[in-house]
């Protein structure tokens, strides 16, 4: 008798454990439908990235596989979407040289840009006495002595996340190139002295991935 008691109640006890998992499983679907289709709905749209200016203080090769750089740029940040807002969360800048990267991490704080917002950053990238290839240290000099635009690329990698009205989605990377042409030196040169450096309206698209 009491074994028949004791087995009804666990037969319960299983049907209502399974009942509460199917319960939880559908809700778990409908949030991530839901999600779905309003991710579906309104498409995000990449932030876009522009390259304003660059203020050049240091670029110097002081021996052919060292260099000291200490660049200003100022780049801002549009958010297309009108009904999505972006949290960047750290990003970090830096320049490169010939696929090099040739200044130390420059930290941009967390912010959110809500809808069809612009933010502007005007950070510093520096490095001093960075140790690169040989080869690169002889080729930037010899671009520095004939008068020709130095290629350089300011990057920054990151993690944003998307947010649709109360909805906040996973962390997604992000990464923004943007390339720099500059002539120093020379007759050519389109600079402005501003104190100890030399400014350079750019003005140029980036290029993003996330």
């Amino acid at each position: 008798m009491w074994d028949e008691v004791c087995s009804h109640h666990k037969n319960e006890r299983r049907k209502s454990v399974l009942r509460c998992c199917a319960c939880l499983i559908f809700s778990i679907f409908l949030i991530l439908l839901t999600v779905l289709l309003i991710w579906a709905i309104l498409k995000p749209k990449k932030p876009r990235f522009t390259l304003e200016d660059a203020t050049i203080f240091t670029l110097n090769v002081s021996a052919p596989n060292v260099i000291s750089t200490s660049v200003q740029v100022t780049i801002n940040s549009r958010n297309p979407n009108s009904r999505i807002g972006i949290y960047y969360d750290k990003m970090y800048v830096y320049a490169t040289y010939s696929n090099q990267q040739i200044t130390f991490f420059t930290v941009i704080p967390p912010v959110y840009q809500g809808h069809k917002d612009v933010n502007v950053w005007s950070p510093f990238v520096y490095g001093s006495d960075v140790p690169i290839a040989p080869y690169n240290g002889i080729a930037l000099s010899q671009v520095q002595s004939s008068g020709a635009p130095i290629e350089m690329t300011i990057k920054i990698d990151g993690r944003l996340k998307w947010k649709v009205g109360s909805l906040t989605t996973g962390r997604y990377h992000i990464h923004v190139n943007c390339p720099v042409s500059i002539k120093l030196g020379n007759s050519n040169s389109t600079g402005i002295t501003a104190g100890n450096g030399v400014k350079y309206q750019i003005s140029q698209r980036c290029s993003v991935s996330v």
